[in-house]
């Protein structure tokens, strides 16, 4: 019988791709987001692996994972997850993804929509950078190449509703010291991959699978009221609109976002 927990890693264009397969039965694929790695999965990996295969990855430059270059395109991301479902002969499965988690799931529905039953937004959006986030991340890489401890400690608590901050100190601490071990290449990788995506409403209008979309009404990253119009857009959604949580509902709301994504699951499979 197949260990509880296995974490391991594979090679994707000769470098290394670390990742979790917790579980067993039909599988779910969790994705993280900018600045953090596959642990940020762990109470619901713990949660959901009662009834699922759950499978967290670092994405390229993130956690055990190394970078794969100076540009991570959101497609190329979106390979190297398929590179590891493949290894794990994973043929179908219910993708979520938190920021640019989303972002990389989006890519990998527009590459690989026949291998998706279902898809998840978590605080995230399919519009490509305007001009003026793309003038935004040119100044955010140039303060990460000037002091990337700074950067990383300005933004993260950015990140919650004002007055989360003090609520969750712990997990902003342990948020913090995740990103640390990020390295100053693999930050600005992330950032130029996402300043360069492209626009995926297409990948909305056209799926045939139930999309879930988590909104934080205090979201200071994504405004909801962007995502709101874009959840309209798939044939099949689902919309859980939070109070009182900004961009990171995984902490904010961890319990209610956990039955959602419970209930999302049974009705995918």
């Amino acid at each position: 019988m197949r260990e509880r927990l296995i974490g391991r890693s594979i090679l994707y264009k000769g470098k290394k791709i670390s990742f979790a397969d917790r579980g067993a039965g039909n599988a779910l694929v969790l994705l993280h987001g900018f600045l953090e790695n596959k642990s940020i999965w762990d109470y619901f990996s713990k949660k959901l692996s009662a009834d699922y295969r759950v499978i967290t990855i670092d994405l390229p430059g993130f956690g055990g994972s190394e970078c794969l270059g100076k540009v991570h395109l959101m497609e190329q991301m979106a390979n190297a997850v398929n590179k590891v479902l493949q290894h794990l002969e994973v043929k179908k499965c219910l993708m979520l993804g938190h920021s640019m988690g989303g972002y990389v799931t989006l890519a990998y529905a527009a590459k690989y929509p026949g291998k998706l039953k279902g898809f998840g937004l978590f605080h995230s959006h399919a519009l490509a950078d305007s001009p003026e986030a793309i003038l935004n991340r040119n100044r955010a890489i140039s303060v990460v190449k000037a002091d990337r401890g700074g950067f990383i400690y300005n933004f993260i608590p950015e990140l919650f509703a004002p007055e989360n901050v003090s609520k969750y100190e712990k997990e902003i601490k342990k948020l913090f010291d995740e990103a640390l071990l990020t390295s100053r290449k693999a930050i600005i990788a992330a950032m130029e991959g996402m300043k360069y995506r492209t626009d995926k409403l297409d990948v909305l209008i056209n799926a045939r699978v139930p999309v879930l979309f988590i909104l934080g009404k205090k979201d200071s990253r994504i405004p909801f009221e962007k995502t709101l119009a874009q959840a309209a857009l798939p044939a099949i959604s689902e919309i859980l609109l939070l109070d009182d949580v900004g961009h990171m509902g995984f902490i904010e709301a961890r319990k209610l976002t956990l039955k959602i994504i419970e209930g999302f699951a049974r009705k995918v499979f």
